[in-house]
């Protein structure tokens, strides 16, 4: 049986986690909604029963952030509470670390300064309720644990921020985007060998904080995914550009605790050319 089993396996992270995983010769045990539904406890239970695993890499999520205000409500909290919550109950009866995926919005971005891991949290939308009921949903149950919060995720194996500017790019002379919501991307490559690194070097458990280096707007971030292409990016507020779901305008947390294990961080533009570089 592998140590290894990751849940949400064919989504944007999950599939950037197998990867590497293949890269370095690691087995692992790969789930998605078809073999182990995470809203159901007993299948839950009794696969991770079955397979033993020592680590859980908690990758499922439910990340439709506007259709969590209305139509997905109960989706979101089923699937990111409830399911996280069965995990993590799967995980205490095997004796299995878990690895949990956070994010920037269980904050209200009112915070002019960067957040550390133990500042309040005070999620505004729907999403970043849940996703912070399953932090709570995860200390409760564990003590082998890491909660990992993160941001403005692209990579290249799902649908994300930079696909959707190139692609829109080649269609449109004009895109207009919002510069007044300041944040760190991520990239999923960069998550997913903190995740890794986070076992291999038996990190003190616990919150960490994890984007690449350096803030921008969606604006300036839209510029550089850009700055190659035909087409004029002008900025636009919040007010301009309404959506169903609050964004905190200030989502910038510290990655400190993260460099402090001795991990390499890149910065959001270095990260983002290799990323190009890997989908020209």
């Amino acid at each position: 049986m592998a140590d290894y089993l990751i849940t949400g396996a064919n989504g944007q992270l999950g599939t950037e986690l197998r990867k590497l995983l293949d890269s370095k010769g690691i087995s692992y045990t790969a789930h998605d909604a078809d073999t182990m539904d995470i809203t159901d406890a007993d299948k839950t239970m009794s696969v991770i029963k079955a397979e033993q695993p020592k680590v859980i890499f908690h990758c499922a999520a439910f990340t439709a952030v506007d259709a969590a205000e209305d139509k997905k409500k109960d989706l979101n909290w089923h699937v990111n509470v409830d399911g996280t919550q069965n995990v993590a109950n799967a995980a205490k009866a095997v004796g299995a670390t878990m690895v949990y995926i956070s994010t920037d919005y269980i904050f209200d971005g009112t915070n002019q300064g960067e957040y550390v891991e133990d500042d309040e949290a005070n999620p505004k939308n729907e999403y970043g309720r849940a996703k912070f009921a399953g932090e709570q949903a995860v200390r409760n149950t564990l003590n082998d644990y890491y909660i990992v919060r993160t941001s403005w995720v692209f990579g290249k194996y799902g649908h994300n921020f930079v696909y959707t500017m190139l692609r829109l790019a080649e269609s449109h002379d004009k895109l207009t985007v919002v510069n007044d919501q300041v944040g760190r991307p991520t990239w999923t490559n960069t998550l997913a060998n903190f995740m890794l690194y986070l076992i291999q070097n038996q990190c003190e458990f616990g919150t960490y904080q994890l984007s690449n280096e350096d803030s921008c707007s969606w604006y300036e971030f839209a510029k550089v995914i850009l700055k190659d292409k035909s087409v004029d990016v002008e900025p636009v507020t919040s007010e301009q550009y309404p959506q169903k779901a609050y964004r905190p305008r200030h989502s910038i947390m510290s990655l400190k605790k993260a460099e402090a294990t001795g991990f390499t961080i890149p910065t959001w533009e270095e990260a983002l050319a290799k990323f190009l570089d890997e989908i020209d």
